[in-house]
This record gives C-alpha cells, structure tokens and sequence, in this order.
C-alpha cells in the first residue's frame, strides 16, 4: 500500500490535463485550487499506515489474501460494510472535507456483482475483467474516481434523443482491439487527483440507447480526457492562509467537468459493452453504495461543525446560556440520526449472487434523504449561534494590516482571554464548512431527493403495510 507521499509522489509522474480559471495547471500536487483535495485524498493513505487505524482502513483481499487499503476492496460482508462508515467519519473527523475515494470504491463494489449477473445471463466475461482489474487497484492502490454523472442536456429526452448526442457518453467505435468513446462526465469528485476514472452509464437504459450502456476503466491521463476544473463558493480564498477556513484540506472534493474526445479503451477495461437491462441494476446498486456513505462522511463533518460552534459560543461568552445548549444538543441528535441509518443499512447487508455484500437499500436511501434535511438544519443552527460575524468578517489582510489591523483586533475581540485571531479562525472554518458548495453537496451529492424518494416508495413494500392495517381493521382480502 502507498503511503502519503508516495501517492503525492504519483500524482507528479501522471500527464493529466487540467484547467481553471481558462489556464493549464501543470502540477496539482501544488497549485492552491487543487493542493488541498490532493491533501485530502492524501489522509487516506495516511490513515493506512497508522496503527490505532489499521481494522478500518485496511482489510485482506478476498482475491488475493494480502493485506490492501478498504477503498480497493469488495464487501465480503456485513461487518466490512459496518467498518466502512466508521472508516469514513474518522477521516471526515480529521480532514473536515471529502477525501474523494468513496466514488471509485462504491463503483467497483457496484460493477463486481452486476458483471457476475451480466455473465449469467448473457455469457460473457466481465466478471473476469473486474476481478482482474480489482486486483490491479488492490496492487497499485490506486486511487479511483467513480464517473457516473453524465451531462444530460435536456433531462425529458433519453440519451440517444438529444439533439446533441454526445451528452451522455458512448462508444463511438468498436474494433479488434477495444471501444473508443466520446461525451463526458459531470460534478467529477477527485479525479484530477486521481489516477483512473470508472466510467459508468447514470440511467437506465431502452434498447434503442445500446451504444451508451457502457461500463470501462482508464487512465486520467488518457489521450483525448481533459478535465476542467469547477468553481466553489470561496475558491479565490484558496490563494491566502486564513480566509480559507480549512487551509490543508479545502471544501467538498475539487469537482471537474471531465471531457472525453474519442478515448480508446482496450477490451480488457471494458465492463459493460450495450447491456442495456444492466444499466439500470448498476445505477442503482451504485446509488445504494454511495448512500450508505452520507451518514459516515457528513456525520465526521458534523462533528467537526459541532466542535466549531460550541468554540464560538465559548469565544462570544454564551456558551452556558441555555438556549445555546439545546441548541447544540439538538445538533448532536441530528448528527447521531444520520450516522445510525448509515450503521443500520449496513448491518442489513446481504450477499450478492456474486458474493459481494449489498447495503439495505430502503435504509440507506431513508439516510441520503436524512442528510438533504438535516445537514441543513445542523449548519443553520451554527449560524444561529455563531452571529452575524459570520457573514460580514474582514480579511485576514485586514487583520494583520500595520495600520487598520489594531481596530480589526480591538473591535472583533471576544471573551478577553482569547485572542482575535483564534475567533477569526473558528469563524472562518464555520463560514467554509457550513455555507455555498458544501451545502449543495450535501443536497445533490449521491442523486437529488426526488431519486431517494423514489427509491423509498420502491423499496417500502406499500402493499405489505396496507394489508397489514386491512387485517387489523377485519376487511378480508379480495379475491
């Protein structure tokens, strides 16, 4: 397994193509937009390597029987699902952002056991390949990026209906050799950090859109890929110290709008070639994986957003004030609510036909749709207690400025035992972790609402509850 340096070290030998802000960036180990996803993604590697972390972040492969890092493993069982959450809020615990290999790890788990279903019914070899291509991630621990978002243009059309027909991808040619596809994929978490992209469809397909039922691995750095990189609320901010709120580590996961011009990819990284009734399976099986995240990942950031509110409160001189209390109580609730649906999905997991442990699908999308409420609910209830300090602090120019910065100081002091700049500190990572990206993450990250709620009703057995409550009241069934 690669340790944290290594995998910085990796990241300087690729050739990945990334722009923002209309310029190259030639090295994003480096380059303030990017360093602090490349830090983040680095504490997985990191965590790896520390003993008191070891039973989470690292397991033994089923395939090989050596020791490799969770994020290239496949579920054996419910346990290993359980682990994983408590893997994820530890490093949200240490990192107050997305690390970003959470995609590419829910999309092999995904692929495995539907390229074992595709074989069983169609008889063809991916599963094969998967297996093959999981244990070339378990050996190089590479870092993956999970690549389902297509564009979409205009969402009332199917792929193969839109005036552009590139707004999905597809296979765009098929030889002796391999495929060659053509779209792009959108809201990219990690991938100019990382070293492959798993490219997945994002619907469920007819079978008129067979050239876009398309599953395959490559390099980010593949000609014809190019990735441009997305705004966040703030970024600019990237460019100084204390602005930034959390300087190593940034907000969310550096999302990129990633093209790809007519890619080759060689069969053996092909998983999914026009099979188009699997389409749909691997969305949602993938959704379902992602889901379970949410509780872990948002729950080690709430801690973090807990901590920071009850600070300020301390910093402001209410922290014993009894509305501030229940206040902060009912964040913790909100923030043990959403960890439980993830643990609990978890802990329902079943096998697959091909082996791989599923998550409880009803539970883990009841928790996503937990996560669009009450995350907004925990950062709202911040800025209740932070105070308008929130919205309207100087810069840290400001502040250090050899003639305004003395009234910056006299006039944003706190409780007299504590010094501005620490006030300034706790506010600005509560104004990062709490406002603008982050929020619409946790909103649209892992599919929007209305797809947890389909989801529910497709998974709560409704016809079950209402013959439940026929018998109780002494209706007899229909016939």
């Amino acid at each position: 397994m690669r340790t944290r340096q290594e995998y910085i070290d990796s990241l300087k030998a690729l050739n990945t193509v990334v722009y923002a802000f209309g310029e190259k960036i030639d090295n994003v180990v480096e380059h303030p937009l990017t360093k602090p996803h490349v830090n983040a993604a680095a504490m997985t590697y990191e965590l790896a390597h520390d003993p008191e972390f070891e039973d989470l972040v690292t397991t033994t492969s089923h395939l090989t029987g050596k020791k490799v890092s969770r994020f290239t493993h496949i579920h054996q069982s419910a346990d290993d699902l359980v682990k994983k959450v408590k893997m994820l809020r530890g490093i949200s615990q240490r990192t107050g952002s997305c690390y970003q290999r959470c995609v590419g790890f829910d999309g092999i788990n995904a692929l495995y056991a539907t390229t074992y279903d595709i074989d069983q019914k169609h008889g063809t070899r991916y599963h094969e390949r998967m297996k093959d291509y999981v244990k070339h991630l378990q050996e190089t621990d590479n870092m993956v990026c999970g690549a389902m978002t297509d564009p979409k243009g205009d969402r009332g059309l199917s792929p193969g209906k839109q005036d552009d027909p590139d707004l999905y991808v597809r296979i765009v040619e098929k030889n002796d050799k391999g495929i060659v596809i053509r779209g792009a994929k959108a809201h990219q978490t990690g991938v100019v950090n990382s070293h492959e992209i798993l490219i997945m469809p994002t619907i469920a397909l007819a079978e008129e859109d067979q050239d876009y039922a398309v599953a395959c691995a490559l390099p980010v750095d593949a000609p014809g890929v190019i990735h441009i990189f997305g705004r966040q609320s703030n970024d600019t901010r990237k460019f100084d110290e204390m602005d930034q709120g959390n300087a190593c580590f940034g907000v969310v996961g550096g999302e990129a709008l990633t093209v790809l011009n007519d890619v080759f990819v060689p069969w053996e990284k092909v998983f999914m070639c026009g099979e188009v009734d699997f389409a749909g399976t691997l969305v949602e099986r993938f959704a379902c994986y992602h889901r379970q995240n949410y509780g872990g990942c948002k729950g080690g950031v709430s801690d973090i957003i807990v901590g920071a509110t009850a600070a300020i409160a301390d910093m402001n001189g209410v922290a014993r004030a009894s509305h501030i209390r229940d206040k902060i109580v009912e964040m913790l609730h909100l923030t043990e609510t959403v960890y439980c649906c993830s643990i609990a999905c978890s802990s329902q997991g079943r096998p697959t036909r091909s082996g791989a442990y599923f998550v409880d699908p009803l539970l883990a999308n009841v928790g996503k749709l937990n996560i669009t409420r009450f995350i907004y609910e925990i950062c709202r209830l911040s800025h209740d207690i932070a105070g308008g300090l929130l919205a309207t602090l100087p810069s840290e120019k400001d502040l250090q400025h050899p003639e305004i910065g003395p009234y910056v100081e006299k006039y944003f002091k706190g409780k007299a035992d504590v010094p501005t700049e620490e006030r300034y500190r706790i506010v600005r990572l509560l104004e990062n972790m709490t406002g603008g990206t982050a929020l619409v993450e946790s909103m649209h990250g892992a599919g929007s609402p209305q797809a947890q709620r389909v989801m529910i009703l497709r998974q709560g057995n409704l016809p079950h509850k209402v013959a439940l409550a026929r018998k109780l009241a002494g209706i007899e069934e229909k016939g």
